[in-house]
């Protein structure tokens, strides 16, 4: 790897976040810091409002920002995607663009991922205090605990948006709609541990939310019964060498 390539990559998924643009850009600046070199990719899901412009200001004086937009909406797991895609760090980490998500602790993830070796490949947020509405929250619990029965994932909140993974083990992932939501349990079917760290949950900075937890009840179901047939499914990765002559 050259020397200034970062060793991080962290990721963040926006839309029409215009308010909230400057406030948590300052905020990953000042909580990763230690990190460096590190870089910051904001994925823009087709924004209408003003968050283009928000996004172009806050790149002033800041060379390690990088902006990718998508022409329009293809949804929260497609701008994680775009963005894991082009990070150029062998680890990424990810958090949701309303500030709900403290960028403090995405230097506990890193830490927990690294001290768990490479047999590990998700260090999963699990929040605490959630300061979603309370229709949210019961769907939230209600969901997780569906998911945790069926896929035994041993996590209690894989909606938080706080997550730490290495790069070569997301790509090897089965990409869909709502990937995100599903990583704990599609990464250890690839043969990788998975590591929790408690996170503190915060009011969003500005606005409403633009992601539902499932935007409809039926498409998570569905998603559900997928990735249970997936990891039914998985078989051994065969050991690959080269003959050579």
């Amino acid at each position: 790897m050259n020397p200034t390539s970062p060793r991080l990559s962290i990721v963040v998924p926006v839309k029409n976040e215009a308010g909230n643009i400057a406030g948590l850009v300052a905020e990953i600046e000042a909580a990763c810091a230690g990190l460096a070199p590190f870089e910051l990719i904001y994925v823009d899901d087709g924004s209408t409002d003003a968050t283009p412009a928000a996004l172009e200001a806050a790149r002033q004086g800041r060379p390690w920002l990088r902006v990718l937009r998508h022409a329009r909406s293809g949804g929260q797991s497609a701008a994680v995607r775009s963005g894991v895609s082009a990070a150029a760090g062998p680890i990424v980490a990810t958090l949701d663009g309303d500030g709900q998500n403290d960028p403090a602790f995405i230097p506990v993830l890193v830490a927990a991922l690294e001290q768990a070796g490479e047999g590990a490949g998700l260090a999963q947020g699990q929040r605490k205090g959630r300061k979603d509405g309370r229709f949210k929250m019961i769907q939230s619990r209600i969901a997780n605990g569906v998911r945790g029965r069926i896929l035994n994932d041993s996590t209690r909140d894989t909606g938080c948006g706080l997550k730490v993974f290495r790069r070569a083990v997301y790509l090897r992932l089965p990409y869909f709609d709502a990937l995100h939501r599903f990583m704990p349990a599609l990464v250890v079917r690839e043969g990788f541990a998975i590591v929790h760290r408690d996170v503190v949950d915060r009011p969003r900075f500005t606005g409403v939310s633009n992601y539902g937890l499932f935007d409809r009840l039926w498409v998570g179901l569905l998603d559900l019964a997928g990735v249970w047939w997936l990891i039914r499914r998985k078989r051994p990765t065969p050991a690959v060498t080269e003959v050579r002559t």
